[in-house]
């Protein structure tokens, strides 16, 4: 489903420019961080030993294929196990999570049992990838230009552990200045808890002296970040990337419809959104 064909909800918080907030708070996993294309590629070898006897193997065959049902399925399979488990276990730490995710699709796949020792493996290399998952090719060149041009403070707000966070700052997203790094680990639960964002809002001020008036989260979930952020009253960026598959179902439009958002702008990409605020500066110095 295009974003094209959404409705624009009406913003949280009133509109105004851009350029006038100072602090950015990113999802980094989907925003900045190609995370369905990795755990796509990731999953395969489960994929692969599905039984031939199972209809699985037919629901899921094609997941490699950009936009097609098999991986819009798999991605959402994860993205189910995902949030079910952050909400049981809401201080664990995201690697050791992802482990246990990969561990219950195998067996939900009727393939653990028969490879355990190679699928408990796989569930360690799992959970020890995050820090190998690509960037999009907009992410680096867009956060310098909002930090070297414009002067935002950048500030990930991540369902993730400090370790694998430092390992992406060091590879994917080297060459990007945060200006301070709020973790899952840190914040002890997992969003859309309510208590990640009060701590944003928080330690906005305590550390950038930002009010959170003057903060602009900038994400690609809407059920992690944008229905949360409504509810704290937080301005908000929805980076609607083309054939994500957590981003184009049936569920996403009912949550337009309900009124259940107020992100004020939406971007196909992060690049998209700096060209933006260097638009709305250009006109303000005319």
């Amino acid at each position: 489903m295009a974003s094209s064909y959404l409705p624009m909800p009406e913003p949280t918080v009133p509109k105004r420019p851009l350029s006038s907030y100072k602090l950015i708070s990113y999802d980094i996993y989907g925003t900045l961080v190609d995370w369905e294309t990795a755990i796509v590629r990731l999953l395969q070898p489960l994929v692969s030993r599905i039984p031939s006897s199972s209809p699985l193997s037919q629901e899921y065959q094609d997941s490699t294929t950009a936009g097609s049902e098999g991986r819009i399925k798999l991605a959402a399979k994860y993205n189910d196990i995902e949030h079910e488990l952050e909400a049981k276990n809401p201080s664990q730490r995201y690697d050791e999570l992802l482990q246990d995710i990969y561990l219950r699709i195998a067996s939900d796949f009727g393939v653990g049992e028969a490879t355990e020792v190679s699928t408990k493996q796989e569930a360690k290399q799992f959970g020890e990838s995050i820090g190998t998952w690509p960037p999009f090719p907009d992410t680096v060149d867009a956060c310098q230009r909002l930090v070297r041009q414009h002067g935002f403070k950048l500030v990930p707000l991540s369902n993730v552990d400090r370790a694998s966070f430092a390992r992406t700052c060091a590879g994917p997203l080297q060459g990007v200045d945060f200006f301070r790094v709020y973790t899952a680990q840190d914040i002890g639960s997992y969003k859309p808890d309510l208590r990640n964002f009060e701590y944003l809002i928080k330690h906005a001020k305590e550390d950038a002296g930002v009010e959170k008036h003057e903060i602009l989260h900038v994400a690609q979930s809407i059920f992690h970040d944008h229905i949360p952020a409504k509810t704290m009253g937080l301005a908000s960026v929805w980076i609607n990337r083309k054939g994500a598959g957590m981003g184009g179902n049936e569920a996403i439009r009912g949550i337009h419809e309900r009124g259940e958002v107020g992100y004020g702008w939406r971007f196909g990409t992060l690049g998209e959104l700096a060209d933006e605020v260097e638009r709305e500066k250009r006109e303000q110095g005319k």
